[in-house]
């Protein structure tokens, strides 16, 4: 039996990052083919450090990481993408914040290669620092994920009666999973959000498109329509991880900093 990699070389995203000990970082890493890493970057914190300035947050850097027995350490690092958008807007920068901790949330260390989701984050980030509505990319994004981690909301026929759904205004079941016809909606004891047809569209498209994204990327969407969609989707997803998300509450604080000058 092959003895198990002590040192390997990968790409990775920054998904977040602390303070550890006096002068290091501890870092939560996405990598496609190793998954989700947490690794200790030495001396970090130390403007002399040869890794400082290379594991920016929300950044894609090429790495060396040692397995540890703990911790993994990381020994080198080189910046390759650091989506520059996102630091540029404080607005973009609270929605890759958001998408980060999602995949965070909703993935276990080490227990997914990557596979569809470092590509997927790669190409938010990328979306959200440098798209006309970052909105949009991460209510795709959010569709995507649920679909790669088991979670896709059934948004085709009603979830209680599996009949077609008429074209008219229907309910949402977070504890479902899915849409709820009017007709079946009499039937659930547990709380229900109206969804109006605009919505549902929004979301069936979205979720339809979920591999090419060049075919919502022209959609011109209200900041009407965009809350009704956001409120069912952050629903949804917190009710399936049974919290609130940090993000969410900061984007909340700056929207409401920024009231009278339009959406971020």
């Amino acid at each position: 039996m092959p003895k198990p990699q002590r040192q390997f070389r990968t790409q990775v995203i920054i998904l977040s990052r602390r303070d550890f000990g006096e002068s290091d970082r501890l870092l939560t890493l996405l990598s496609p083919d190793q998954g989700k890493i947490r690794a200790i970057a030495k001396g970090a914190r130390k403007p002399s450090a040869k890794v400082s300035g290379h594991v920016e947050l929300f950044a894609r850097s090429d790495v060396v990481i040692h397995k540890g027995r703990n911790l993994d350490i990381l020994s080198q690092a080189e910046l390759i993408e650091p989506y520059l958008g996102l630091r540029e807007d404080l607005g973009r920068g609270a929605y890759a914040n958001y998408v980060a901790e999602l995949l965070d949330r909703f993935t276990a260390d080490e227990a997914d290669d990557g596979g569809g989701l470092f590509p997927l984050l790669d190409q938010t980030l990328t979306r959200i620092a440098y798209a006309a509505d970052p909105r949009l990319a991460v209510r795709f994004f959010e569709l995507r994920l649920l679909d790669l981690v088991g979670f896709r909301p059934e948004l085709n026929e009603c979830v209680v009666s599996r009949a077609e759904l008429l074209p008219e205004r229907q309910f949402f079941s977070h504890e479902e999973g899915g849409v709820v016809s009017r007709a079946a909606a009499p039937q659930l004891r547990s709380r229900l959000m109206e969804l109006e047809i605009d919505s549902l569209k929004l979301l069936r498209h979205l979720q339809r498109s979920a591999d090419a994204y060049k075919r919502v990327n022209s959609l011109r969407i209200s900041t009407a329509l965009h809350s009704k969609v956001e409120a069912i989707m952050l629903g949804y997803i917190m009710h399936l991880l049974e919290r609130k998300l940090e993000s969410v509450d900061f984007i909340r604080r700056l929207r409401g900093s920024r009231s009278g000058a339009g959406s971020i």
